[in-house]
């Protein structure tokens, strides 16, 4: 059986990046400055972001130039491949077509290092010295130590606890790059120490790592925050693989009827799909469709309000799908996914129907890995596993439809997770409503108090 590989040259690496804003039917709902009520001012991101960064996240400009130093370190992997999963298509029975954008390619294993790259960047031109982070599974936190080593920045993660236990190997691959690793919470930071003090056994979120990551970078005049995912600067650096994938379907003349991408805060969602969005607003023929675990239903389940990013509140407040900035997750080994929130753009589409939303529990997400893992080689990351498991229900419940996803990452470093599954040793979580309604207590009935105007 032939396989089908479509890879394009250097000279297709993107030299822009697209900004979806100035394609939106409708004006985007505002941050807010918690303490003013006020939207939020460029001059309030400072003491935590660099200026060009700043500009990025409230630019309503198309197309974004690319520095040629983040190209150069780009061609290290980039273009990635568009590869057709016929294998899997054989396994299934089906007369649809598969396809799969392979940001496992990039030299940390995920799509995480297109913004992780640019995000140091822009901190190195500006003169700090080091970053501070979270991450959740590992991917972004190895992402940004890579990054930060080729730009010779100093950074420290604090990696969500959880996944620090599960996951060695990803701090392993972090402190090779030169980064310091933390458990989340930890008693280095005020907020961390809190969390502790009611909860020592807390296992930790995304929500609590990015309380304690920029409560770090605030105090310290040499230190910027760098965050993975949900804001619209980084989202905008991940369009980048959208933007391929458009070249590479033109080239075998193939018109996606189905994208499919994994979400937790939606960073590889945005880069892989929003390229398309417009189209799909003109012609009405794409479905894209965002999948997340039921154990963090942020879209399935969650509130469309105003509300923090972080647990100890220290971040702006934005309008986005939510459970709640108290909510920490079970511990499901798809630990990129465990966020309580999700990108205000990828929520304001979705609350517009303009994308769709659907959650697998654990286990069918797993044996969906296994398949695909036993007829294209590859053995996708947990997180990734989730567009998996939807791309091979929609195969069968379609006829002769192209269905195409992103293939964030491998899960080379996730085999422990595997481990577990293959012994019968997960289990399924679906979040009570119940508990669900109790953090979504925590959210600050903020609204009516606003001063938009």
């Amino acid at each position: 059986m032939k396989n089908i590989k479509i890879i394009l040259s250097e000279k297709d690496i993107p030299r822009k990046w697209y900004n979806i804003v100035s394609d939106l039917p409708f004006i985007l709902t505002p941050a807010i400055n918690p303490a003013t009520k006020k939207p939020l001012e460029k001059k309030d991101l400072e003491p935590i972001f660099p200026k060009g960064l700043i500009d990025q996240e409230v630019s309503l400009k198309k197309w974004i130039d690319i520095p040629n130093q983040v190209i150069d370190i780009y061609r290290l992997w980039r273009p990635t491949p568009l590869r057709r999963a016929k294998r899997l298509e054989k396994a299934l029975k089906t007369n649809c077509r598969i396809y799969y954008k392979d940001e496992s390619a990039s030299p940390t294993g995920s799509h995480k290092t297109n913004t992780a790259v640019a995000q140091a960047f822009y901190n190195k031109k500006e003169g700090v010295r080091r970053l501070t982070t979270e991450t959740g599974a590992g991917q972004w936190g190895a992402a940004l130590s890579f990054a930060c080593n080729a730009f010779s920045l100093k950074c420290r993660v604090y990696m969500v606890r959880v996944s620090f236990e599960q996951k060695p190997f990803r701090k392993s691959l972090m402190r090779i790059w030169g980064s310091e690793v933390f458990s989340s919470p930890s008693k280095l930071t005020a907020s961390g120490r809190e969390i502790l003090r009611h909860d020592p056994h807390c296992r930790g979120s995304l929500g609590i790592a990015i309380s304690e990551a920029v409560e770090e970078a605030a105090k310290n005049k040499d230190t910027k925050y760098s965050l993975g995912s949900v804001l619209n600067h980084v989202l905008l650096h991940q369009t980048v693989i959208g933007m391929e994938v458009k070249k590479q379907l033109n080239i075998v003349k193939e018109k996606p009827d189905f994208l499919i991408g994994c979400v937790g805060g939606g960073s590889n969602f945005a880069g892989f799909t929003f390229p398309f969005v417009k189209e799909s607003l003109d012609k009405g023929k794409i479905k894209i469709i965002a999948v997340e675990p039921t154990a963090c239903p942020t879209l399935t389940k969650g509130l469309y309000k105003y509300d923090f990013g972080d647990t100890a509140m220290l971040t702006p407040l934005i309008k986005m799908f939510t459970l709640g900035h108290r909510f920490i997750p079970p511990g499901i080994h798809a630990g990129g996914l465990r966020y309580h929130g999700c990108s205000s753009l990828i929520s304001a589409l979705f609350d517009k129907k303009i994308i769709q939303a659907v959650s697998f529990h654990q286990l069918e997400v797993f044996k969906a890995a296994v398949l695909f893992a036993q007829t294209e080689g590859i053995v996708p990351a947990p997180e990734t596993a989730h567009a998996v498991k939807c791309a091979i229900d929609t195969a069968k419940r379609n006829k002769n439809k192209c269905i195409v996803f992103n293939f964030s990452g491998h899960g080379f470093l996730d085999l422990a997770s595997y481990d577990k599954y293959m012994n019968h040793q997960l289990k399924n979580y679906a979040y009570p409503k119940s508990e669900i309604n109790k953090a979504l207590k925590d959210l600050i009935p903020i609204e009516n108090s606003l001063k938009l105007s």
